[in-house]
């Protein structure tokens, strides 16, 4: 495997690190289309634990089928496909080798009221079915949150122990936030620095609004101005507050919306610094041909 100078930059970035790991990031940020340029695009598959099978996979049907996106994240190119066990363990086998794998090792449900998730995945499992690396919600805000950043602490330590690479999602949620709240910036990147601080390789936060929420920040915001004007702007502040750019930052591609709407998300991503997408929904309830005729544009963009 070839290291660019772009990824042999990212990887000096994460300067504690043994080989082992350094190796499973290199081979995120070398595998698939975008492979070299330092950018990435993965696929969640996730969505069934929160939202169920029909909300996620009735619009396209051909989604039920775990195999199904094993393919679409192998014939777009992608740089990597994040599952439960489960899903992962339907097709680890059958596509060994093709695409990195993440173990996304905790989930919630719709069905329950709290803000928490379970723990459903172990870094034993990551190792078993050939993994990467392992991935993890944390919800900043939560009142879980304390207890989900020391299982997230002890699953880190883990992973990275042998050589597994860490992605956080960081999702505000909780009593103080509403949905205003969750997507503001100054909230978005509080939550991409409270990753980055637990030890994230690699952290997922949703695109910022131009909202300032938190009234203990609107002072500094006032006295220390950052651009809101522009998503890249924004972004450019998310990716700031994630040790001054040191880390991986991807962005989600948010709730099911057009296609228009979604690239100009991923422009605003791409020209703010961001290191690209990790999309869901957005891809997996299209018919096939349709989905990966939107991955290409999104690779597209990220590759200027």
């Amino acid at each position: 495997m070839t290291l660019t100078p772009q990824v042999k930059a990212i990887l000096n970035q994460y300067e504690s690190d043994n080989p082992g790991t350094k190796m499973n990031l290199a081979r995120l940020l070398n595998a698939g289309r975008l492979g070299g340029t330092g950018k990435m695009v993965i696929l969640p598959v996730d969505q069934g634990f929160e939202h169920g099978p029909a909300r996620s996979f009735a619009a396209n049907p051909a989604a039920y089928d775990p195999h199904y996106h094993f393919e679409l994240a192998i014939e777009a190119g992608l740089n990597g496909y994040a599952a439960p066990l489960g899903m992962l363990e339907c097709g680890a086998a059958t596509y060994a080798g093709e695409i990195p794998l993440i173990l996304k090792c905790n989930s919630s449900n719709s069905l329950a009221t709290e803000k928490d998730q379970a723990v459903t995945g172990t870094v034993a499992d990551a190792l078993r079915l050939g993994c990467s690396g392992i991935g993890f919600t944390i919800y900043p805000g939560s009142e879980y949150c304390f207890e989900q950043m020391e299982e997230l602490r002890e699953l880190a330590a883990e992973a990275k122990s042998v050589g597994l690479a860490v992605i956080v999602w960081s999702y505000p949620r909780g009593p103080m936030l509403d949905k205003k709240a969750e997507t503001a910036l100054d909230i978005c990147a509080y939550a991409a620095h409270m990753a980055a601080l637990c030890g994230a390789h690699i952290i997922k936060v949703k695109p910022p609004t131009d909202v300032v929420s938190l009234d203990a920040a609107k002072s500094t915001y006032e006295k220390h101005p950052v651009d809101v004007s522009t998503l890249a702007s924004r972004v450019r502040h998310v990716v700031q507050s994630s040790f001054g750019g040191r880390r991986i930052v991807i962005f989600s591609g948010g709730e099911h919306t057009g296609t228009e709407n979604l690239l100009n998300t991923i422009r605003g991503i791409n020209e703010g610094g961001g290191f690209g997408s990790i999309i869901g929904r957005n891809v997996f309830q299209r018919p096939k041909a349709e989905a990966l005729g939107l991955l290409d544009q999104i690779i597209g963009i990220l590759k200027n």
